[in-house]
This record gives C-alpha cells, sequence and structure tokens, in this order.
C-alpha cells in the first residue's frame, strides 16, 4: 500500500488510453490529496479531458486503474461514480436552457433521492417532501454564488459568465467529495475569473476536493496546491506551483519563456 493511501482521495495508476493508433495517455500515475485543489495543465491534445472522461468512466481505459475514496471505480456505471460522491464539469456548457435556473439545481440533487426524476414528474406523494427538501438546498448552493435572485428565470437568459457558474453549483448540488472541473474559467472576463478563483478557494471548506483542468496560468497558480503537467499523454511534471512554474521542460512545452 502506498505511504499516501490515508489521504489519498482519488488515485489513478498506470492509466492509459488508446483510440486505434492514436495513444492519448500513457501510464499516467498521480493522486489527490482529500481537502486539496489539484490541477492539471498541459497544452491542447495533451490528453487532459480524456484523463476526465477515465476518471469518470465516460471511456474505459485501455490500461491501469481508478480509485476514489478507497475503491476502484475502473468500469463502475457514471451514475453509481456520481452517487459515489464524484462530479464534474464540462468544457461546453450543458444546461438546460429553456428550464429555470433552479430547475436545472434541482436536477443535480436527484441522484441522492428515492423518488429519482420519475417520481417528480409524476408528482408521487412520497416525492413531495424530498422536492421539497431538493429546491431548499438548490437555494442555499445558488445563494452561495449570488445566483439566487435569478432562480425563476430562464437558463438561456443568463449571461455566459453566469450560466458557468451555474453550471458549477449545478455540479455542487450532487453533493461531492471530489469535484472535477474542466476549464471553468474558458470565455470569462477578468473579473468573472477572479470571482470563480475565489469560488474554487472556497470549496475545500465545504469538504469539497477539486482536480482542475485550466488554461488560464494565473487563475491555476492562484488556486491550486499541487500541479500535474501533461504533454502528448505523458506525465512531464508535478509538483507545487512554483516548482512547475520553474521547471526547464514545462517551460519548454507549454508555459513559454515569458512564465
Amino acid at each position: 500500500m502506498n505511504g499516501h493511501a490515508e489521504t489519498a482521495l482519488l488515485e489513478i495508476e498506470g492509466l492509459g488510453k488508446r483510440f486505434g493508433g492514436l495513444v492519448a495517455l500513457t501510464d499516467l500515475s498521480f493522486f489527490v490529496r482529500a481537502g486539496a485543489i489539484h490541477g492539471v495543465i498541459g497544452p491542447n491534445g495533451a490528453g487532459k479531458t480524456t484523463l476526465f472522461n477515465l476518471i469518470t468512466s465516460m471511456f474505459a481505459p485501455s490500461t491501469g486503474r481508478v480509485s476514489f475514496d478507497g475503491s476502484v471505480i475502473t468500469g463502475l456505471n457514471p451514475h453509481l461514480i456520481a452517487r459515489r460522491g464524484l462530479a464534474r464539469t464540462f468544457q461546453n456548457v450543458r444546461l438546460f436552457r429553456e428550464q429555470s435556473v433552479l430547475e436545472n439545481v434541482v436536477l443535480g440533487t436527484y441522484c441522492h433521492t428515492r423518488a429519482g426524476v420519475l417520481g417528480g414528474i409524476l408528482r408521487l406523494p412520497s416525492a413531495t417532501a424530498e422536492q421539497s427538501r431538493a429546491r431548499n438546498e438548490a437555494m442555499e448552493r445558488l445563494d452561495f454564488v449570488g445566483l439566487a435572485k435569478f432562480g425563476s428565470r430562464a437558463v438561456g437568459e443568463l449571461p455566459f459568465g453566469q450560466q458557468r457558474l451555474l453550471e458549477l453549483v449545478r455540479a455542487l448540488a450532487l453533493r461531492p467529495k471530489l469535484l472535477l472541473l474542466d476549464e471553468p474559467a474558458a470565455g470569462l472576463n477578468d473579473a468573472e475569473t477572479e470571482n470563480l478563483a475565489h469560488l474554487i478557494r472556497s470549496l475545500p471548506t465545504l469538504g469539497v476536493t477539486v482536480l482542475l483542468i485550466e488554461h488560464n496560468m494565473s487563475l491555476m497558480m492562484s488556486v491550486a496546491d499541487s500541479i500535474v503537467v501533461l504533454n502528448y499523454g505523458l506525465k512531464l511534471a508535478e509538483g507545487t506551483p512554483a516548482q512547475v512554474s520553474a521547471n526547464e521542460q514545462v517551460i519548454s512545452a507549454y508555459l513559454g519563456e515569458d512564465a
């Protein structure tokens, strides 16, 4: 057993993925400590989103395994992985634009309810109390990020920055132990990015560990406790933000001399 096993919430061991003749990831290993904000960086095509898809079982790995909260989750149904407390966001906003802000967040709570979505649609008596609790919980999450006042508005009416924030809130409605954030600052202006950074830094205080993919290096360096650098599917470096930003291989492959 590895010496870090007591504190590792997520452990990646020898993970690899091939798509025919294309090698997306090769023998990748690292762990994410509970309560930490762990970053993943690398140029386009480095394998970052493939990594997230392997962790959440959207793809099956060619080699290796993923352990979460002390159990191997490789091959589990994505729904079961979510139930265990692992949630994610996507590069492209995936919200129900015609539904209200509140309804979008309430949907995120259903994996923890007994009646589920069908019970809510049919308005079964057993679902009434659960629906009330889900709406209250959703409003608390929205209030936490300052979106509660938009609860009744259709998602499509919100500016892009607020939609980005809403997707994060919906993921938090799953009550995750680990939250995977895939480029959450993409398309945000400076003020929105600063607000996002503040929110990400606050997540461990809520008991949420974070694994973050981000191209905005200012954001990444300001929030991450540790960073893994990928390049062509291989782990190029790993360490603190200061160590990674000073690594000559990382500077050459990704950050550039100005870093």
